[in-house]
């Protein structure tokens, strides 16, 4: 039998467990549903989780950066949706007031943002490397290793000397914790998209492969700067190699030298005994001096055709060149750019 006290007793107890119940569910509300990111700010913010990050690094580092404000909220919901048997590595972008749920959902899911890779002006393979490491995951050491591996790049039909010319210099998009390998196989298939019908059919009517397309390429690219003028360099080196006559390019000795900072090549780096001495030996270097860019490989496939056999630069030195067909006004004009060189103290 129910007395009136024990009813009364039974009414707070309901009153009690109903305030209980409201107080969770309205915890539970704020920990799933209320903004826990970037709530003071209206800018998303970028998080980069490595490859192998535990879930604490995650924790770490969205504290670290002031991405989250309630770090136990959102601890307490990774561990509800299984996120933290579940870290994804790659590069998120964050909008400000996610709540802890959304921003679980978006780590879970891997759904990364990708980044705009871009290199140019590339000399060196150690250069390519570190500019690819500037902006992906991949040490330079990891990749530069991979550039001089001599095993794994045949897989894609290059050498020592050549692998530099499967590097189409652009923007591509990719994401930021690719492996190594995996830029290397994207890099092959933009090498063979650039490389349509059409501009391999050039390649056959110049007697060269695409890899010799390369290196010319590079050392048009190296004499000048000047994009509209390049075609008509191409088409000197073109001559010449027709001639068989040394090509004497000077940067190729500067490559060989491995001194970038030569500002005048004198006779005595002709001497150097290296493949890459154009003055010494006859055809083209054994790979690129550089990553000759699309309007340099363009530039080779396009070239001028013309009788010159000899370029200098201007005395102007506005970074534009005289041409010759003959190595008597050749040596007129190279005289009169050496004596602006020393009026300029240039050495």
């Amino acid at each position: 039998m129910i007395t009136k006290k024990n009813q009364k007793y039974y009414m707070i107890a309901m009153i009690a467990i109903s305030v209980l119940i409201s107080s969770f569910a309205f915890y539970f509300y704020q920990v799933f549903f209320s903004p826990n990111t970037l709530t003071e700010s209206d800018v998303p913010a970028e998080l980069k989780i490595p490859s192998n990050a535990t879930f604490q690094q995650v924790s770490d580092s969205l504290t670290e950066n002031n991405i989250i404000t309630d770090v136990i909220s959102f601890s307490f919901v990774a561990k509800m949706l299984k996120y933290q048997e579940n870290v994804k590595p790659g590069r998120y972008i964050i909008p400000p007031k996610l709540s802890n749920r959304e921003l679980v959902a978006l780590l879970r899911s891997g759904r990364q943002t990708p980044i705009d890779l871009t290199f140019n002006n590339i000399r060196t393979q150690e250069d390519l490397s570190e500019k690819i490491s500037k902006n992906l995951e991949i040490s330079q050491d990891q990749f530069l290793a991979l550039l001089q591996d001599s095993v794994y790049i045949r897989k894609f039909d290059f050498d020592e000397e050549t692998i530099m010319s499967m590097f189409i210099p652009n923007t591509y998009e990719v994401y930021w914790n690719t492996s190594p390998e995996q830029l290397f196989d994207r890099m092959y298939r933009e090498y063979n998209k650039f490389w349509t019908k059409p501009r391999s059919a050039k390649a056959d009517s110049l007697g060269m492969t695409r890899t010799e397309v390369s290196t010319l390429a590079s050392i048009v690219q190296a004499e000048t700067a000047k994009k509209d003028e390049r075609p008509k360099i191409a088409g000197v080196y073109i001559n010449r190699l027709e001639r068989n006559i040394p090509l004497q390019a000077d940067p190729t000795l500067v490559f060989a030298l491995g001194d970038f900072s030569i500002k005048r090549v004198l006779n005595v780096h002709k001497q150097i005994d290296s493949p890459y001495n154009t003055y010494l030996h006859t055809g083209l270097p054994p790979g690129p001096i550089n990553l000759p860019d699309i309007s340099s490989l363009d530039a080779v496939l396009d070239y001028n055709q013309h009788n010159y056999l000899y370029f200098c630069a201007k005395e102007d030195f506005s970074g534009y060149h005289v041409f010759s067909t003959n190595l008597r006004d050749h040596l007129i004009q190279a005289r009169k750019y050496q004596n602006a060189l020393n009026q300029a103290n240039v050495y």
